[in-house]
């Protein structure tokens, strides 16, 4: 196996337990998370659709931050 990939399963694992703990933790205080101005929340009888707009793009955004910190990082 090339030491590459293994490095990068060890600090995926890393960042996925370190994520895990922060909402072990944290899960009370992160109420907001899905309820964002700019969900998407449409409930009828017997019917209902929810589609996180705004909680996507501003994980969509931390995950790019934290991709190029983690780039810049490793030169």
């Amino acid at each position: 196996m090339n030491p590459e990939i293994a490095k990068w399963f060890a600090l995926t694992g890393i960042l996925l337990l370190i994520a895990a703990l922060i909402i072990y933790f944290l899960g009370p205080y992160l109420k907001w998370i899905g309820h964002l101005p700019g969900d998407i929340a449409f409930k009828k009888e017997g019917f209902s659709f929810y589609f996180p707009l705004s909680t996507m793009i501003l994980f969509s955004i931390l995950l790019n931050l934290i991709v190029r910190l983690v780039r810049f990082l490793s030169q």
